[in-house]
């Protein structure tokens, strides 16, 4: 039963809201959003500005800070044990330098020695399904498919020239490649070395409030950094292992260089392990044949399918986790703006910024749940916060809104 509206008084005229009145409150609640919708769009532009701008220094910060995710567990282990830490990070960097020339004095030659190989096998299995398409059942004469196949093979052909210049994407500023890699590792060893004291010098420096807040989102940041490298690094070390002995055991030619393409490719989500893995089923068509081709993309599938379903499950928190379209979309932007390396920050960056939209949310559900609680229990959370803000206030000047407090004193140190 619809509810009635209540009698008029007497003498008292009813009035209806004016329509064009509530039209133009909507048009000014419109206006004003679309205000800050396009200053916030203002800010990114001139933020991603400022960041190419300065991309020769911003690039080391964050490689340097992806390295320290790595380094720091062990720096942690050794000052716990009273190593002081500037030769706890000295001794890590030191060791990680060491294992990581040695994988590159292991494995680059031979990377270098068969990419030509291995963009000439890719061309030969494109070229070998272009047939089969061209052929019968299929009998597919389309001029435009055609053309299609052939930029493929183009595209597949300057692999080499592309993923070197790829890689090189971002660092071009620099003076040289070696710079910026000494630079990574002198921010690296300072960031290890002093980290654990900059978040307590930025929540002094910006006081109280603001600093709780710097200090919960700027850890949780890291938290989700650091559990995001590492376990990228043990899937695609998990991925690199199981797929080359696969390709090992079927004799597949180039496993090595393949399993060492199905690790770094671990690090781009989707698109790496869809890339490492065309490459490794073209490569076993045209030198093994269509059985061992099937046999590839079957073993490729089960791990992959076991990675993304068991592992990244089990290994990595909830919090972390993206949307597959974020991950995707993510991925295309970095790539696209500054190549590998934007496509391998890409994904760690937007792991980064959902932490700060979640942190922005349950601020905003603690601001709506407050607004409900009475005035008494207010006034002792009043009285909570600023004593961890540093300042003593008497209970009983805390009165109710609307009735002014008694006056607060600075609390001896």
């Amino acid at each position: 039963m619809a509810e009635q509206e209540a009698p008029a008084a007497p003498g008292q005229e009813i009035t209806k809201p004016d329509r064009g009145h509530l039209i133009g409150l909507g048009g000014m609640w419109l206006a004003k959003w679309s205000l800050v919708l396009v200053a916030i769009a203002l800010g990114a532009l001139l933020f991603g500005w400022i960041i190419e701008k300065l991309w020769v220094i911003v690039l080391p910060v964050l490689l340097a800070i992806v390295v320290c995710t790595v380094l720091w567990p062990p720096t942690r282990a050794m000052t716990k044990r009273g190593i002081p830490p500037a030769a706890a990070a000295a001794t890590t960097l030191v060791l990680f330098i060491a294992v990581l020339a040695g994988i590159i004095a292991g494995i680059v030659p031979s990377v270098v020695s068969q990419a030509p190989e291995l963009a000439n096998k890719a061309t030969e299995g494109i070229n070998q399904v272009q047939d089969w398409l061209q052929g019968p059942p299929i009998n597919l004469k389309d001029d435009q498919i055609d053309e299609g196949i052939h930029t493929i093979i183009a595209k597949v052909q300057e692999s080499g020239t592309v993923i070197a210049s790829g890689v090189f994407t971002g660092v071009s500023t620099a003076s040289s490649l070696l710079l910026t890699l000494g630079l990574v590792l002198v921010l690296s060893f300072f960031f290890i070395k002093d980290g654990p004291r900059f978040i307590p010098w930025l929540h002094s420096v910006s006081g109280g409030r603001a600093g709780r807040h710097l200090e919960v989102v700027l850890g949780r940041m890291w938290d989700t950094l650091g559990g995001f490298i590492r376990t990228q690094a043990l899937v695609s070390l998990i991925d690199a292992v199981f797929i080359g002995a696969g390709l090992l055991i079927l004799g597949v030619p180039l496993a090595p260089v393949l399993a060492i393409l199905t690790f770094i490719g671990g690090f781009i989500p989707i698109v790496g392990a869809f890339v490492a893995g065309a490459l490794a089923v073209l490569v076993a068509l045209v030198a093994n044949g269509l059985t061992t081709a099937v046999i590839v993309l079957i073993i490729i599938l089960v791990v992959q399918q076991i990675e993304g379903n068991v592992l990244q499950p089990v290994l990595q928190s909830k919090s972390m986790k993206l949307h597959a379209v974020v991950v995707l979309l993510a991925v295309t932007a970095g790539g696209s703006v500054f190549g590998i390396v934007g496509a391998f920050l890409a994904v760690p960056t937007a792991a980064v910024a959902a932490v700060v939209v979640r942190y922005i949310g349950e601020q905003i559900d603690e601001k709506s749940a407050e607004a409900n609680i009475p005035d008494d229990v207010a006034a002792d959370e009043d009285i909570d916060d600023a004593e961890r803000e540093g300042v003593t206030i008497d209970e009983a000047a805390v009165a109710p809104k609307g009735i002014a407090p008694k006056a607060i004193t600075p609390q001896a140190e």
